[in-house]
This record gives C-alpha cells, structure tokens and sequence, in this order.
C-alpha cells in the first residue's frame, strides 16, 4: 500500500510539473519564417534563464509572436534533477513585411494657423478611416 502511494504522488507532481506553455503575441501579422530553440537550457527553476536568442538579423521586420513551452520531456527532466535543470522549447515566429509607410498629408505653413488645424484635422480623419497613423509633413 506503501508503494503505491509513493507511485500515486510521483505520478502526481510529474503531471503536475508538466506542459507549460506562454505565448507572447506582438500584434504584428506573422510572416513565413520561424526560429525554434528546443531544450534551451535554464537553471535553478527557471531563475537563470536560457541564453538571448537573437532574432534581429533573421527577423528584420520584427516579431510577431513568443511561445515558450515545458513538455512532459523537459518536465521529466526537471523532476529528475530537482529543478537543477529546467529546459524549454522556445518558438519564434517573425512578422511579415510591412507595407510602405503610411501617406502624409501635406500641411502648408502659409495660410496661418486655420490651414495648419484643417491639415491636422483632416490628418485625425484619415488616421482614424486607415486605422494606422498618419504623418503630417509640414512643407514650405
């Protein structure tokens, strides 16, 4: 009975210590390319983390998305030596390119400051029509 009760426990906190998964999105529309770290090491129940993984040269639109993930495996291995090491999957997904930059709305200086708030205000409506800023370029 003994036994079994030991075995119940194990099974309990190994399924318990299993499966974690966080996902970090940007906002960002994913692109086609993924960069994946499987069993990136850290120490100590996750208090030293696993190395920087550097995604600027191989992302130069950025980042769309973070997963970070415990499986049962990585898990397993954390129970094994008490949390000494804690390995995790790490997925990231790149953005897609973005388009050109947003449309200016030119705003001339001459015509006093009631041609600056019309400029500006029409500036405000397109912004809001796009949903994406609009940069108001002042011209001379």
């Amino acid at each position: 009975m003994r036994k079994f009760a030991s075995l119940a426990v194990l099974a309990l906190g190994l399924t318990g210590a299993g499966c974690y998964h966080a996902i970090i999105d940007t906002g960002l529309p994913a692109g086609g390319q993924t960069i994946e770290q499987p069993w990136a090491m850290s120490f100590v129940a996750g208090l030293i983390p696993p190395p920087v993984l550097e995604t600027a040269s191989r992302c130069p639109n950025g980042v769309s998305k973070v997963e970070t993930q415990h499986s049962f495996l990585n898990a397993l291995v954390a129970a094994v030596t008490f949390s000494i090491i804690t390995p995790m999957d790490i997925r990231v997904t790149c953005a897609a390119r973005r388009g050109a930059m947003a449309p200016t709305v030119p705003a001339p200086i001459s015509g006093g400051p009631e041609a600056l708030t019309r400029a500006l205000r029409t500036a405000i409506e397109r912004s809001a029509a796009l949903s994406q800023p609009i940069y108001v370029q002042i011209t001379e």
